[in-house]
């Protein structure tokens, strides 16, 4: 597999784990108001993973402002497509990087 289709797989991996926390923060929004803490799935490129996180809505939809952003839980960084912009207490937001990882970060997010 080359370097550009591995990346491409990840990219599509770690966009199904952004759509699923977009419908769970969606249902949130209907059940609860304010600044309470989301339940989601790691958004990381692993498609076997099934770590949970938990941030705050601020914290997501800074998140979700930037396309090229995913919430991963700490340590499930893949640095060859994606480097941290922040870290909070049990999780991390990386960015993709430029080429593949961006291109498919860009055209599957749910909000554009």
């Amino acid at each position: 597999m080359s370097d550009d289709e591995r990346a491409r797989r990840i990219g599509l991996n770690e966009a199904v784990f952004r759509e699923v926390n977009e419908r769970l923060e969606g249902i949130a929004s209907t059940v609860a108001v304010g600044h309470e803490l989301l339940d989601l799935v790691c958004e990381c490129g692993d498609a076997s993973c099934t770590a949970r996180l938990r941030v705050d809505r601020a914290e997501y939809e800074r998140t979700r402002a930037d396309p090229r952003h995913f919430l991963v839980c700490t340590g499930h960084v893949i640095p060859d497509v994606e480097r941290v912009v922040r870290e909070g207490k049990g999780y991390e937001v990386v960015e993709k990087l430029p080429g593949v990882p961006e291109e498919i970060a860009e055209e599957t997010d749910p909000r554009s």
